[in-house]
């Protein structure tokens, strides 16, 4: 790790892999099998700081930096993909738009119960018809006096079952594209939001993922996030973020994948000798970890970028391609390397091959990402 951490950043390291290890890697192969959402977990993360890491202290968060906390979620990724994935949506993309967007009774109600781990966010942008196109959306809010109408249908939600606030975008104007989408804070249990059936996934088991339905869903106009048509920008800035946790993730699960090949390969024999002995293997060894410390070291690169207040779209957009197909190599390598065991759900890299698999697809795929990075290039090229 060539990165320069700071004595911080290094301490909230060994204490987060200290608490994957001990804590949330134990039962994380019962609560993928159950599906079971581990919700006395976050509130032990809550208790530690990690549910709202870049959140200043006035509002119950951590005020770390972006680099401190892609080293913690990392470490929770390690020891479950499941675990990592709210902490990684909570942080990057529920506190960070109520942080970055909201105004003060705003961040006073919703925000401090979240960076406390208090209550877990949800955010509401895909819908069945519009995924990585999100001014394809049809979800609509209709002003009505002091409140907002929503109706409408959001797909693939992250903590949709076990949420108690919800972030949803929707078109408040159909007429100005992009423009016209606005952001909403709700809550759970408002009369018109209804959580649909948990989804049946290959991965991240878990984490419950659901729709969400709003019909007819009443809510406050001053629960409004930034001003009407806001919303695509703020979805941007945040997602920005959240690709930077995705790739975290991804170095997460990749080195867990690399250091479970390691373990059984050393301790397996073939041919008279360990599997660790023999060439081929160890290259095999050599290119995952080269790959994974390629990735962290474009997922420092993000962070940092974003700790000293510059624009990281690009890094991130990034770091999230290059980090979340790798995770999906390294993983498959890993599996590879355990034989025959490794298709078995007696060994973890199973669950860590699943896991990977939704990291390319995602808040946007490799594809969207590699439409953000040439983007920026040729904008940003200057021709003789």
């Amino acid at each position: 790790m060539s990165f320069d951490l700071t004595g911080e950043q290094r301490m909230i390291q060994t204490m987060v892999k200290q608490f994957s290890r001990n804590v949330v890697a134990v039962n994380a192969a019962e609560r993928d099998e159950s599906k079971n959402f581990p919700a006395e977990i976050f509130k032990a993360m809550g208790e530690l700081g990690l549910m709202g890491m870049m959140v200043p202290f006035e509002y119950n968060g951590s005020g770390a930096d972006a680099v401190s906390y892609v080293l913690a979620l990392a470490e929770i990724a390690h020891a479950c993909a499941s675990t990592a994935v709210v902490m990684s949506v909570q942080n990057s993309i529920i506190c960070e738009s109520i942080f970055r967007f909201g105004n003060e009774r705003q961040k006073e109600k919703y925000l401090k119960p979240l960076a406390g781990g208090k209550v877990i966010g949800s955010f509401a942008l895909t819908e069945p018809g519009a995924g990585s196109d999100p001014v394809k959306q049809t979800s609509t809010a209709v002003r009505d006096g002091d409140f907002y109408v929503i109706n409408g249908i959001k797909r693939f939600i992250t903590s949709g079952k076990n949420s108690g606030t919800v972030i949803v975008t929707a078109k408040t104007d159909d007429t100005k594209g992009h423009q016209g989408i606005s952001v909403f804070i709700v809550e759970k249990g408002t009369p018109g939001l209804i959580v649909g059936p948990e989804e049946k996934k290959l991965g991240l088991r878990a984490s419950d993922t659901t729709d969400l339905i709003f019909e007819d869903c009443r809510v406050p106009a001053e629960n409004l996030l930034g001003k009407e048509g806001d919303g695509f920008l703020i979805a941007m800035k945040v997602l920005d973020s959240g690709r930077i946790g995705i790739s975290a993730q991804s170095v997460g699960v990749a080195q867990a994948a690399l250091d479970a090949a390691v373990k059984f390969a050393t301790g397996r024999i073939q041919f008279g000798k360990p599997l660790s002995q023999l060439q081929p293997l160890r290259w095999m060894i050599a290119d995952m970890a080269t790959e994974i410390e390629a990735a962290r070291q474009l997922m420092f690169a993000a962070a940092s970028k974003k700790d000293r207040g510059e624009t990281y779209t690009t890094q991130a957009s990034m770091a999230k391609l290059f980090a979340s197909e790798m995770a999906n190599r390294v993983t498959g390598k890993a599996l590879e390397i355990h034989e025959g065991y490794g298709y078995m759900k007696d060994y973890q890299v199973e669950r860590f091959y699943r896991d990977a698999r939704v990291f390319t697809i995602y808040e946007g795929t490799s594809e969207i990402q590699r439409l953000v990075i040439s983007r920026d290039i040729l904008k940003n090229m200057r021709l003789p």
